[in-house]
């Protein structure tokens, strides 16, 4: 109760200083369904049936706040979550976070604030600050500290540079990023370059204690070579050495990024390469925007095997997978997409993400419509294409002929913004 008190508090005191006019207060409120098929031989199918059908329900509040030099940046969430893969994804194990990611949790976290309020049969309630940071800025100089989000790297689905909370390559709401506690710092040169550092403090699971290994320490360099600007990463990220490289540049019309991320474990040494290629134009007087990307990821199983002994032969793979620092379990992938305005208000984006190895895809379509100035629609289909044993296809669960799979699936939120 008292965490629930302190949460609330926290947030309504930092409201009460939205009548200034350098105050910015906003947020929305979001209702989503899932449906989720299952193929026959599928061990979910087993355990919930043919299909799952899921609800979501959003309630932001963002605060930021700015007086002279320093700066305030809060964000309440309150969600609400009722269906069958609520309590499925409570069952499973948690190498199957990437199948059912479950809630926020701050355990790993320096500072706790999130409180579950409910967490039985198929329903979850909870409220968190998923932003809470202070912060100063000079005319050279950013210091902020506390819960915030932080984004690195060129990948447009994938992105291993970006080594803290990256996107899932199929997620479909990306407007918020999950924030986690950091001291970051940023210092802007006469150049125009600029050097970025990051401290992410994580406890130990086991003991709880804030540990170097658990965290994350990188700096970053931004700078300008002519036309092409670069990027020079260096970090420890779980205890592992982390090296990259990354470049952007115009070519005839197009854009062309491209990062390559050398980690070194004490298992091995890893190599991962994402290189993209954007291109904007007009068919049939609508605005078209395509992407073009590859992405080698060297943590990816060599033999391209799936099942439950193979993976647990790679745990520097299945460790970042639980930590949601990756979602691809192979090697070489290819992904593609094509933003369509069909109209001003509206519009489609048909995307495919491709494992070259297996071979296996998931096709998905999502499109978007501003209903009026403060209501959006967004929806996806996603259906997996491939054979059993196949990433997409569905992996071997260790049970006989069963398999960790999914058919095709749904998706369809309304937001309202205020």
């Amino acid at each position: 109760m008292l965490h629930r008190v302190v949460l609330v508090f926290l947030f309504l005191s930092a409201a009460a200083m939205a009548e200034s006019n350098k105050t910015e207060f906003g947020g929305h409120t979001k209702f989503s369904l899932t449906s989720q098929a299952y193929p026959d031989q599928s061990l979910f199918r087993d355990l919930v049936g043919s299909s799952t059908l899921d609800a979501t329900g959003d309630l932001r509040f963002n605060l930021k706040r700015n007086v002279g030099r320093w700066s305030f940046d809060a964000a309440y969430q309150l969600l609400a979550l009722n269906g069958d893969s609520v309590e499925l994804g409570r069952a499973l194990p948690g190498g199957t976070d990437i199948f059912f990611p479950g809630l926020p949790d701050d355990s790993r976290r320096l500072f706790d604030l999130t409180d579950v309020m409910r967490d039985s049969g198929k329903t979850s309630v909870l409220q968190r600050l998923d932003r809470l940071s202070f912060g100063y800025t000079s005319e050279k100089a950013v210091v902020r500290f506390g819960r915030q989000a932080l984004s690195w790297g060129n990948g447009l689905f994938y992105a291993p540079m970006d080594l803290v909370n990256p996107f899932d390559p199929a997620a479909v709401d990306t407007e918020y990023k999950g924030g986690d506690d950091m001291l970051y710092v940023q210092y802007l040169r006469d150049s125009g370059d600029d050097v970025q550092g990051a401290y992410v403090a994580r406890r130990d699971l086991a003991s709880g204690d804030v540990e170097a290994d658990e965290s994350t320490a990188a700096v970053k360099y931004h700078g300008f070579s002519g036309e092409t600007e670069f990027d020079l990463l260096l970090a420890q990220n779980y205890g592992d050495a982390v090296v990259g490289l990354g470049i952007s540049k115009s070519v005839g019309g197009t854009i062309l990024r491209g990062d390559v991320v050398v980690t070194h474990s004490d298992l091995d040494t890893y190599v991962q390469l994402v290189s993209n290629l954007t291109y904007s134009w007009n068919w049939f007087d609508r605005n078209m925007s395509g992407a073009v990307e590859y992405f080698f990821n060297g943590f990816g199983q060599r033999s391209g095997r799936y099942d439950p002994d193979s993976l647990a032969n790679n745990p520097d793979l299945v460790n970042r997978i639980i930590r949601g620092e990756l979602f691809s379990i192979g090697r070489h992938y290819l992904a593609a997409s094509v933003m369509i305005e069909m109209t001003p208000l509206w519009g489609l984006t048909p995307t495919v993400l491709v494992n070259v190895s297996d071979p296996s895809g998931l096709f998905q379509l999502v499109t978007n419509y501003s209903v009026s100035d403060d209501m959006a629609f967004l929806a996806s289909i996603n259906v997996p294409l491939g054979p059993k044993g196949s990433e997409f296809g569905g992996i071997e669960s260790g049970q006989p002929d069963r398999y960790l799979s999914g058919g095709a699936g749904l998706f369809a939120q309304i937001a309202w913004y205020f």
